[in-house]
C-alpha cells in the first residue's frame, strides 16, 4: 500500500483547511448570497489543487474533482445549517479525512508508485514529521479555542495583546513537539515552569481565580495535545 500518498493528501488537507484559509474566506464562507459561494469555491479549488499537486497524477483529474466537491458540499452544511461548536469542528474534520482515506483505498493500494517525486519525498518518515508540525498549530489552537470559549473571562479580552495567546500556544506547542521528537522530553517540564513563573504574578492576587482557573485549563490542555502528537509521531518515525 502506498502509504506517502495518504499521508500527502493529510497534510494537503490540513495545509488548505488552516494555514491556507485567511481569515476573510473563513468569515466569507458564512455569508449568504455570491460573496459566501465565492469563498466556498476559493477555498474549496485550493483544496483541489493541492491535493492535484502533492498525487502528482498530472492525468487524473478525479480525485481533486472529489475533493472539491466533497469539501464545498461538507462546508456548505457546516456553515449554514451546523453551529460553530467544537462538535462541528471534528464532525467536519472527520468528514473530510474519510474522503481522503476512501480515495486513497480506491486508487492507491494496489502497489501504484510514483516517479516524479524524489525518494526522500516518498518517505512516510517526512510527511508524519510535517503533519505533526502543522497539526500543533492552527488546527490544535481553532480546538482549544472552541473548548475553552465558554470559560474565556471578559477583563482576560480586553488586558490581552492581540492575538498573544494564539501566538504564545504555537510556541509553546511547536517547543514541545521539538523536545519530544529529539528525545529531550524533560525541555517540556522546563518549559512549563517557565511559564507558570511568568504567570505567577498576575494569577496569585485574590479574585483572580476565573483567570487562573482559565489559564490552567488552556495550558494543560495545550500541552497534553502536544505531547499526544509528540508521542505518536516519536512512535510512529522510531525504527
Amino acid at each position: 500500500m502506498n502509504l506517502p500518498i495518504l499521508l500527502r493528501l493529510l497534510f494537503a488537507h490540513i495545509l488548505a483547511d488552516f494555514a491556507l484559509q485567511p481569515d476573510f474566506l473563513s468569515q466569507g464562507k458564512s455569508q449568504r448570497g455570491y460573496k459566501g459561494l465565492i469563498s466556498l469555491l476559493i477555498h474549496s479549488s485550493i483544496h483541489a489543487a493541492l491535493a492535484y499537486a502533492l498525487v502528482a497524477q498530472w492525468n487524473n483529474w478525479v480525485i481533486p474533482l472529489i475533493i472539491f466537491l466533497t469539501h464545498f458540499g461538507m462546508d456548505w452544511i457546516k456553515v449554514h445549517k451546523m453551529q460553530q461548536t467544537t462538535k462541528s469542528f471534528l464532525i467536519d474534520q472527520e468528514v473530510h479525512i474519510a474522503v481522503i482515506l476512501i480515495i486513497w483505498l480506491i486508487f492507491f493500494t494496489n502497489g501504484f508508485t510514483i516517479e516524479q517525486f524524489p525518494i526522500e519525498w516518498n518517505s512516510p518518515k517526512v510527511w508524519i514529521i510535517a503533519i505533526a508540525y502543522l497539526l500543533v498549530l492552527q488546527p490544535t489552537s481553532i480546538l482549544l479555542g472552541l473548548f475553552i470559549a465558554k470559560w474565556t473571562p471578559n477583563e482576560l479580552k480586553e488586558k490581552s495583546l492581540p492575538n498573544a495567546g494564539k501566538w504564545i500556544g504555537y510556541l509553546e506547542r511547536l517547543l514541545i513537539l521539538t523536545f519530544i521528537l529529539s528525545e529531550n522530553i524533560e525541555g517540556v517540564g522546563f518549559l512549563l515552569a517557565a511559564k507558570s513563573i511568568f504567570r505567577f504574578g498576575e494569577l496569585n492576587k485574590p479574585g483572580e481565580i476565573r483567570t487562573t482557573e482559565y489559564v490552567l485549563i488552556g495550558t494543560l490542555a495545550s500541552f497534553s495535545i502536544a505531547i499526544i502528537i509528540g508521542l505518536l509521531t516519536l512512535h510512529q518515525i522510531k525504527p
